[in-house]
Parts: structure tokens; C-alpha cells; sequence
């Protein structure tokens, strides 16, 4: 991949992440952006660790490459050209031909170099490099050594296969020179393993083996011969090291075998592998005919025919590797997200089943604890007519989603809620008379729209809360009303928040237990009054304080709210 493509592939999987865990995990906020920020981190040292992985070195042809190489859409062949003979020049040259293009690298020690340079600086010809191998028995003396040459290149081939994900197709080539040749032009024969060994001669149409001996007689004869002759050598020294089993390296098969015979050879030696397996096949020693003559011009180039028999690789291009990591990392967020989704639903729907249990299981008598499930459920309700209208959160999403089975149960159990009727007026005391119920004007203690007492409204609750006494076995219950005007559900809840401030400040003040009280908020539900005249809906407007007998309630001994005989004005009304 190029370095563009690594950041970009970077960027998308930081987008994942931030998808996951900003939106689909089932953690808080706070942690999901600890998770990211670690993401963050992990994908960047990762990228950097790419990016910065197997340095190149830069005096093996990098100037050279960058200046004479085609252009990057150039679709041609491009062949790494490596002749093993000695030589001391680390030269890289390129030569552009008819059919495709050479990059002839003179050690073999820096093919792997020379190519990764090539994808570095072309990182979409991966499919259109090949190597080719030139082995003369005539350039050189020592067996082992040169074995010792083939096997690196082996090993070098194959670590390139898999490193770039290419085939790289190999050629391998050998090349012998003299008068027993008995030839003025090269004379090639190619052996694939898909058909039969052509003969390649200039200027003629390639033809078969057999077609070349009837045509061209006792020369072609002969000269069969010395390729036999050399096939069997190349077979024994060259293909068997590429070919043969070993633990270490994986075999490197090449696609096509190039033999050729020709009048000259440059930079062979007097007594060579060719001279020893000459002479050991045929009991002749150091005959004339053998060696090429001295101070031959440089070998025939490679024919420019071999091109486009080259196969096309079957590697992937590194946008298509690139696209491929991409959905591999999007199919994994996907399945990772549905896991989510499916958690956050299950959690969710466990929890309205347990509001919905725990709501049936406390007994109506149970006036407090009964109250508080039912406020659960309407909150549990609220958030369910939200997601209704609009849309479920993304964390429960992706076709998950069950919330719309769990809202008519829900609604249903609140409808089944029926407050406790208000009790008969109590006993009176031998000392004074006991009110069962205080009604208090709301805009005398609230602002309109307020659910918090106003300065002043402190003298009016103690000179009408004087009767109300705190003691064991009763409830005190304190209600919220309002008249009709604006939203039910919003004057429902404020009458609610209305009566819990009174509540506070009777608990408060009175210094009695949160135990001897219980609240409601019913709203516009109860009017005492027609709520079409401004008198009505004032009457309409009230916080109602009452006693309710209830077993458990207030077990503590009797307290009295704090009184005051300054009046001032207050509706106070005895039932």
C-alpha cells in the first residue's frame, strides 16, 4: 500500500472506532471517549510502525529508478533482468523495448532491493513485474558457488512472493557461445510447461522442434546437440536448485525455460563448468570449437518475443488490498455493532420488565411505595413516546429495536393505578376541632408557572397548616391541582413539583419524618370548580393537605408543625 493509502485506511478505522464507541457501546460518555482516545493511540502507532517498517537502501539505483523508469499508467511487462557472472558493478540500468521494459540489476544480492524500490516508486505495477534469471555455464568455474548464488536467489524470490502478494512470474535463461554453435544470429528454444519447445530464430516465425530439424538439415542437427546438451546441464545445476524439495525455502517453479545458442559471449572463462561438463560427457579435452573467441562483444539481449508470452499476475493491486482491509474492517464494526444493539436492547427491555414486575407486585394498600413505581413507569413511558416519535437511539437501532412492543403494557399498567379515595372527615378532639383537609391558594405560595415558594409564603402556610398534626397511624397526604389552562401533561407535573415543595417545607421546618407523607399531582383531573371563569380555575388552583389513616405510617412520636397566629389573608377551607 502507498503511504496515502495507509493513512487513509488509518482514518477509516479511527471513523469506526469513534462509531462504536461513541454510539453503540453500553458505557457512559466519559468512558467511551477514554476507549476512543486508546483507539486513537493503538491505530497510530500502528500506521507508524508501517510506514516506518523496512528501510530502503538508498545507493542501490534509487536516483536511477526515479529518473528512468516509465510513467506509473505504463502497462507494459516490466522485467527484473539478473545475470549471474562475475562482476563488480552495482549499476541498475533500465531499457525501455518494443513489448514491455528491462531493469537489469547487476548483483543478484540486490534483486530484492531493486524491486521493493520499483513498488515503492510504482505501487501499481505488481502485476505486470516478472524476474528473469540468466545462468552461462561458460562465466563461470565453481559449482558450490554457484549454487550457493541460485539458493539465495530462491530464497529472495520467494520471500518477494509473499511480501508483495505477487506471482512474479520467473524466466529462467542460459546462453553458450563458440564456432561449434555453428551460428552468425542467436538461435532460441523455449520450453513452458503449458505446450511444446519452440525454436525462435531472427527474421523466421517461431516454430517446433521438429519442423526446425526437417527444415534447416545437418546444422540444425548438430546444433540440437549442444542444446540438448546444455538442457541437461541447466536441468542438473540450475532447475533442480529452484525446483528441489527443501524446509527452509519454498520451491520457486519458473514458468518457461530459455536456452539459446550464439557466435559470442561476453566475460567467459578459459576452463569453465561448460568445458568440465563437456569434457566429462564426451572424454574430449579443451577443443578449439568450445569457447567463443577472445575478447568477445557483449552477449545477444534478451529477444524482446519473450514479452508477451509473460503471464499476467494473479497478485492484488494495493487499492484493491487497501479496499479490502477497508470492508474487512467495516464488516467487523458492523457485527460488533449489531452486538451492541442487541445488548442495549436486551438491558433495556430487562429493565421495564422489572418497572413492570415490580409495579405488580406492591399492593395497592401500599400507598408510597405503589406511587413510586407508578411515577417509574411513567417515566419509562415518556421516554418510550419520545423514541416513538423521534426514532430510537443509534445504540439500540440497526433493526433491533423492541421498545414498541413494551409501550401499551407500560401504559396499560399506569391506567390500572386508582389513587386512594379521601377518607372521612376524622374525630374531633375534646380540646378543638381537627381539620381533615387545608386547601391553599397556588398563586398565594407559587408564581404562575413555578413550582417554587415565594418570599412571603412562609407566614401563610404556618397560620394554615396550625391543625395539622403529625402522629402514628396517619398519612399526611399533600395534593397538587391545577385549572385547565396550557399543557395536561406539563400541569400535571407541575402540580406535582408544587406539592413536593410544600411537602419539603412542612418536612422541614416541622422537623417531621419523610414517613408521615405521601404526594400527588393530579393536574387538572380534580376541579372543584367550572374551569370556563377566571373564579373557577382560581379555585381550581390549590395545594390540598389531608390526613389519611394508614397503619404503618409515621410510626414516631407526635410532632406539630410550627404555628403562628399572624394571619394574612390565606384561603383556608374546613371540611
Amino acid at each position: 500500500m502507498t503511504r496515502a493509502q495507509r493513512g487513509g485506511l488509518a482514518a477509516w478505522a479511527v471513523l469506526l472506532c469513534a462509531f462504536l464507541c461513541l454510539l453503540m457501546l453500553p458505557v457512559s460518555r466519559a468512558v467511551g471517549v477514554m476507549l476512543l482516545l486508546l483507539c486513537i493511540v493503538l491505530i497510530a502507532a500502528g500506521l507508524f510502525i508501517a510506514l516506518r517498517r523496512r528501510p530502503l537502501p538508498e545507493d542501490i539505483g534509487s536516483e536511477v529508478l526515479a529518473e528512468t523508469l516509465p510513467e506509473a499508467h505504463y502497462r507494459l511487462p516490466v522485467v527484473l533482468c539478473c545475470n549471474l557472472c562475475a562482476t563488480d558493478s552495482t549499476a541498475v540500468t533500465v531499457r525501455r523495448v518494443t513489448q514491455g521494459c528491462e531493469i537489469q540489476v547487476a548483483r543478484a544480492g540486490d534483486l530484492q532491493h531493486i524491486l521493493r524500490q520499483v513498488l515503492q516508486l510504482r505501487p501499481d505495477w505488481g502485476r505486470q513485474l516478472a524476474i528473469s534469471v540468466s545462468v552461462n555455464p561458460q562465466q563461470h568455474q565453481d559449482v558450490a558457488a554457484l549454487e550457493n548464488q541460485l539458493l539465495e536467489l530462491r530464497w529472495q524470490i520467494a520471500l518477494l512472493r509473499r511480501e508483495c502478494g505477487q506471482t512474479l512470474p520467473l524466466l529462467l535463461s542460459s546462453q553458450v557461445a563458440g564456432t561449434c554453435t555453428q551460428t552468425t544470429e542467436p538461435v532460441w528454444q523455449l520450453t513452458t510447461a503449458s505446450a511444446q519447445t519452440q525454436v525462435w530464430v531472427a527474421g523466421q516465425a517461431p516454430c517446433a522442434v521438429a519442423q526446425w530439424l526437417q527444415a534447416e538439415g545437418t546444422v540444425a542437427f548438430a546444433q540440437q546437440v549442444l542444446f540438448n546438451t546444455l538442457d541437461a546441464w541447466f536441468n542438473r545445476h540450475v532447475l533442480s536448485v529452484f525446483t528441489s524439495d527443501n524446509a527452509d525455502i519454498k520451491p520457486v517453479a519458473p514458468f518457461a525455460v530459455l536456452c539459446a545458442l550464439q557466435p559470442q559471449l561476453a566475460d567467459t572463462q578459459a576452463k569453465s563448468l561448460w568445458t568440465d561438463w563437456l569434457t566429462a560427457h564426451s572424454a574430449l579435452q579443451a577443443v578449439q570449437g568450445w569457447q567463443p573467441a577472445e575478447h568477445a562483444a557483449q552477449s545477444a539481449a534478451r529477444p524482446d518475443f519473450i514479452m508477451p508470452l509473460l503471464p499476467a499476475g494473479q497478485g492484488v493491486t494495493p487499492l484493491t488490498r487497501t479496499m479490502r482491509a477497508g470492508t474487512s474492517l467495516f464488516i467487523a464494526t458492523g457485527v460488533a455493532a449489531l452486538l451492541c444493539s442487541a445488548w442495549n436492547n436486551q438491558a433495556f427491555i430487562h429493565r421495564v420488565a422489572f418497572d413492570l414486575n415490580r409495579y405488580a407486585q406492591i399492593a395497592m394498600a401500599d400507598y408510597v411505595a405503589k406511587f413510586a413505581a407508578v411515577e417509574t413507569l411513567q417515566q419509562d413511558a415518556e421516554q418510550l413516546d419520545t423514541w416513538a416519535r423521534q426514532g430510537e437511539p443509534v445504540g439500540m437501532g440497526l433493526g433491533l429495536y423492541q421498545g414498541g412492543r413494551l409501550h401499551q403494557p407500560v401504559l396499560s399498567a399506569i391506567a390500572s393505578y386508582q389513587p386512594p379515595a379521601i377518607p372521612p372527615p376524622l374525630p374531633e378532639d375534646k380540646g378543638q376541632p381537627q381539620p381533615t383537609i387545608v386547601r391553599l391558594d397556588s398563586l398565594s405560595l407559587f408564581d404562575s408557572g413555578r413550582a417554587e415558594l415565594k418570599s412571603g409564603s412562609t407566614k401563610v402556610l404556618v397560620n394554615a397548616l396550625v391543625g395539622i398534626k403529625a402522629k402514628p397511624g396517619w398519612l399526611i397526604v399533600v395534593a397538587g391541582h391545577s385549572d385547565n389552562t396550557g399543557n395536561a401533561t406539563f400541569n400535571q407535573r407541575l402540580s406535582l413539583r408544587r406539592a413536593e415543595a410544600v411537602r419539603d417545607w412542612m418536612r422541614d421546618t416541622g422537623d417531621v419524618p419523610e414517613s408521615c407523607f405521601a404526594v400527588q399531582g393530579f393536574g387538572q383531573s380534580r376541579p372543584l370548580a367550572n374551569n370556563d371563569t377566571p373564579q373557577g380555575r382560581a379555585t381550581n388552583r390549590r395545594v390540598e393537605i389531608s390526613l389519611v389513616p394508614q397503619a404503618d405510617a409515621c410510626r414516631l412520636p407526635d410532632a406539630t408543625l410550627p404555628s403562628s397566629q399572624d394571619g394574612d389573608g390565606i384561603k383556608n377551607q374546613m371540611e
